[in-house]
């Protein structure tokens, strides 16, 4: 597998994440600044043990174990750590002390204060780390990964082939007052739906996230925002038209081309074979 390729998935996710994470963002109150408790933590030592586990060249814990513990492997860490410590330019804790409170708070939905011990972090600093995260995440990826295709984009698509597909995925931390409109009777768990279109390099062009229940790609499609830039008239200007392999259950679009079950000539082979490509972004998606 491609782990440039792969970087871009994990990294495009995260980006997405921490969108989320700004438009839920709360404002800190000025009594909870104001009867806020100084505590003398030691986090230059707490730093050294952070970096005798996992950044050392004879770190404790070897890479698969950076990545089971991190969700990113550590190449990846140590480029957004960079990216943000040029861009910050301020001294306290280590950069790589508030990336590791930020990506575990956002990779396993645990609390600020949960990395008190370990990275001698306050609940509240742990929280701040994780909003500017976010903030500067965004801010320094967003040209590159929050973006419409280009006509440039769109000319590379010709040789590329791109996917419109939908995923049903497990939602573990459903909230207990949506769980009734959330649950699909034939499976008794949660379900929410992803609709994607990916080209073979992984790259995620269009995500539409939030359908519930036992709604199909007919369903989503429906609501989905995935023809808006057409019809308001913001797509790039092309001379020829932007075709999607879908399933057999879509509706006949003149945008549409249907995959094959069986493959007979190289041209239903070649379908069959981006098929796969969604099916292997998927399935990366879910590891992370």
């Amino acid at each position: 597998m491609d782990n440039d390729s792969d970087g871009e998935l994990v990294l495009h996710t995260l980006l997405s994440a921490a969108q989320d994470m700004i438009h839920e963002r709360g404002e800190s109150s000025h009594d909870e600044k104001k009867n806020r408790k100084w505590i003398d933590r030691d986090q230059e030592v707490a730093n050294e043990l952070l970096v005798r586990d996992y950044f050392a060249p004879d770190s404790l814990y070897g890479l698969s174990k950076f990545e089971e513990s991190f969700r990113i492997s550590r190449y990846l860490f140590l480029r957004i750590a960079r990216d943000l410590e040029h861009a910050r330019g301020k001294r306290g804790f280590t950069t790589i002390q508030k990336c590791t409170t930020a990506l575990r708070q956002l990779a396993y939905d645990i609390t600020a204060d949960a990395s008190d011990e370990y990275l001698k972090m306050s609940e509240m600093t742990g929280r701040e780390c994780t909003y500017n995260f976010c903030e500067y995440v965004i801010e320094l990826y967003r040209d590159i990964y929050l973006r419409h295709p280009t006509k440039s984009d769109v000319e590379q698509f010709l040789t590329w082939f791109s996917r419109d597909a939908c995923i049903h995925w497990e939602w573990a931390n459903c909230p207990n007052a949506w769980r009734g409109q959330s649950t699909r009777d034939d499976h008794g768990v949660q379900i929410v739906i992803l609709e994607v279109v990916v080209s073979h390099d992984l790259c995620f062009w269009h995500a539409f996230f939030g359908m519930t229940r036992s709604n199909n790609d007919l369903n989503v499609l429906q609501v989905s925002p995935l023809f808006n830039n057409i019809l308001q008239g913001k797509a790039p200007d092309m001379s020829y038209y932007w075709y999607y392999l879908v399933n057999g259950i879509y509706i006949e679009y003149a945008t549409f081309v249907k995959s094959y079950s069986f493959t007979v000539d190289k041209k239903q082979k070649l379908f069959k074979l981006a098929q796969k490509d969604v099916d292997r972004a998927f399935g990366i998606l879910k590891q992370k």
